[in-house]
């Protein structure tokens, strides 16, 4: 099997939409490879899940499946055969059990990231000002407004449910450490993707490589896809 019979799906985090993606979708295509950016509610676990298993139905083949943040967890709660890699890129990986506050939460935040609360209505926003200083401190200062603009405010309902057996238990995985991450805490970070079994890249980069490394990101997805259209 060629590398184009493969199709990566990538899955957004918190205060993201698709877009997030972009660069990396426009680096695997250059390569003939297909992807596909599934558009998360951010309303709980379990919708994401569903709304990531939508996406799933539309493919033919074999899925590589790529999570940022947040996303790690939903990644891991599909249970579709297509999925044969996960790629996880700065992303969270609560075990059977923990939530993703669970892990989140696990070590000191840095500094500079922001504190964080739910509003009235249970969701959770970033304030503008931290797309540049934590969520994407290498970004240019327009694409730190971009991300602002189209942010993504994830309910509370999505941390605090505990996960299920998760899919990196079967299936083999990769992990891109975000090493200058002040979002989620690289030492956490490597602490997933330990006990994860994972392969794992580290890469001096922000809390979004998507944006800030899109080349990194994408060389970790070409290598799994690459692994899958191998077995095949």
């Amino acid at each position: 099997m060629a590398e184009r019979d493969v199709t990566v799906v990538f899955a957004h985090g918190a205060w993201a939409d698709g877009s997030s993606w972009s660069k990396v979708i426009g680096l695997l295509a250059a390569r003939g490879i297909k992807s596909v950016a599934a558009p998360l509610p951010l309303t709980s676990l379990a919708d994401d899940a569903a709304a990531l298993d939508l996406t799933l139905e539309r493919i033919e083949g074999p899925v590589v499946l790529a999570g940022h943040a947040y996303a790690g967890a939903v990644i891991a709660a599909t249970r579709s055969e297509k999925v044969q890699a996960l790629v996880y890129v700065a992303a969270l990986a609560p075990a059977e059990g923990e939530t993703v506050a669970d892990v989140f939460y696990r070590a000191e935040p840095h500094p500079d990231a922001p504190a964080l609360a739910p509003d009235a209505h249970g969701l959770i926003w970033l304030p503008d000002h931290a797309f540049a200083t934590a969520f994407a401190q290498h970004a240019a200062a327009d694409e730190a407004t971009w991300l602002a603009a189209v942010q993504r405010p994830i309910s509370v309902a999505c941390i605090g449910t505990k996960a299920a057996r998760p899919l990196w238990m079967d299936r083999p995985s990769w992990f891109l450490v975000a090493e200058e991450d002040r979002m989620i805490n690289p030492d956490t970070q490597r602490f997933m993707a330990a006990r994860m079994k994972a392969k794992v890249v580290p890469h001096p980069c922000d809390h979004t490589p998507s944006v800030t490394a899109p080349q990194a990101v994408a060389d970790l997805v070409i290598e799994a896809v690459r692994s899958v259209a191998g077995n095949y």
